[in-house]
């Protein structure tokens, strides 16, 4: 078994937030004995992280192939004189 393979997802951010989302979560849920509102914050906090850390992945991404163009007014997109 390549374990390479198998070990490389746990790499991303995203996917270790999720892993210690889900596990919390079921600790939480059958192993500790806490209120809803615990387990609610449990989630979103992990929800929370999961989505900055895919903002901010997009706009790593993005910026480096962002152009600036000079804005054109007048006719036809003629630059005033």
């Amino acid at each position: 078994m390549d374990f390479k393979r198998v070990l490389n997802p746990l790499r991303s951010r995203k996917v270790r937030a999720a892993l210690v989302t889900v596990i919390a979560a079921a600790a939480a849920e059958y192993g500790l004995d806490v209120p809803d509102e615990v387990l609610l914050g449990i989630v979103s906090v992990g929800v929370a992280v999961i989505l900055g850390t895919a903002i901010e992945d997009h706009g790593e991404k993005s910026k480096a192939s962002t152009t600036l163009l000079p804005l054109q007014s007048g006719k036809n997109g003629e630059q005033p004189k």
